[in-house]
């Protein structure tokens, strides 16, 4: 049985996005309201969450967007898009999420568990190095794939998005970069409209990016048959050192904002998949990080078999 650890602070629950918002602190409530009464619950051991430093945040973003989000912040909040709202503690606590992700690294590579799920918020992966967006202030993938490179001496990192979204952010981050495989299954058409099939990368990472967009309704057989096809292969050609799931669940049959049919039993053989290849290429090493998912059982409920099968 691998040991798995979670990541999880009640400060997560501070960042106010305002009445009616889809990402709000309900979601991290839906979760802890289940999971210690799961049957993975007592077996998860608690990594402690710190915040990252400035510094850390620049490993991916702009010194430009790192100062804007601080000073709406500190001005007492205000939109940074649309859809994207910042109250007078959201730096505060975003810096927590980001942290809460490298302690998640931390952990992994240090050995103290095989594998981490940071439960946090706000998400990340719609952050762009010069700006936030999508509900996403920093990308908080991203920049651990860096901290995993920069202070732990790995060369090479796969990050498997399957967010019902595009992660357009971590895509822009790495496009260029050979080092970071970007692995992305999404609904297409669909906010943001990125991620498309003939988005491969450019320069040094041309091939390092792989997008397979599905239409809407797709279910379990198809994005399994996907991972099959494409990721496998990519991944065991590629030889990653450790893998990053932005796990966002929102392609769930349940979820308001997204089209899909993927199951709770679908995310559990999603994880599976990716487990096997980690256990094949990487030591088992990956770390997670809460992404969308905005039906409230059927985020928890799926949130609990992602666990599951990580411990297995």
């Amino acid at each position: 049985m691998a040991k798995t650890g979670i990541v999880y602070h009640d400060d997560y629950l501070l960042h106010d996005t305002g009445f009616g918002h889809p990402e709000r602190r309900q979601r991290l409530e839906a979760i802890w309201e289940v999971l210690p009464s799961s049957s993975v619950g007592g077996k998860l051991v608690r990594i402690v969450a710190r915040p990252a430093l400035p510094d850390e945040l620049a490993y991916i973003h702009s010194a430009s967007h790192i100062a804007d989000i601080r000073k709406i912040s500190e001005r007492g909040g205000g939109l940074l898009d649309y859809d994207t709202p910042i109250d007078s503690r959201s730096y505060e606590i975003a810096l927590l999420s980001v942290g809460g992700v490298l302690s998640a690294v931390d952990a992994v590579l240090g050995g103290e568990v095989d594998s981490c799920f940071a439960c946090v918020r706000p998400p990340g992966h719609h952050a762009t190095p010069s700006r936030g967006m999508g509900f996403c202030l920093f990308n908080n993938v991203a920049i651990a794939a860096r901290h995993a490179q920069r202070r732990h001496g790995i060369d090479r990192v796969l990050i498997v998005d399957w967010d019902v979204h595009h992660g357009n952010g971590t895509q822009d981050a790495f496009y260029s970069d050979g080092s970071v495989f970007f692995f992305s299954v999404h609904q297409h058409p669909l906010y943001p409209g990125t991620g498309m099939a003939q988005e491969r990368g450019d320069g040094d990472g041309f091939g390092a990016t792989l997008n397979a967009p599905l239409p809407a309704r797709s279910g379990d057989e198809d994005y399994v048959a996907v991972f099959w096809s494409r990721l496998v292969p990519a991944a065991r050609e590629f030889q990653p050192e450790l893998i990053l799931i932005s796990a966002g669940f929102d392609a769930h049959e349940a979820d308001p904002l997204g089209g899909m049919r993927v199951t709770t039993h679908g995310f559990g053989a999603l994880t599976s998949i990716v487990r096997e290849l980690a256990d094949e290429l990487c030591g088992g090493r990956i770390v997670s990080s809460l992404e969308g998912g905005y039906s409230l059982d059927g985020l928890s409920s799926s949130v609990v078999e992602h666990l599951a099968r990580l411990s297995e």
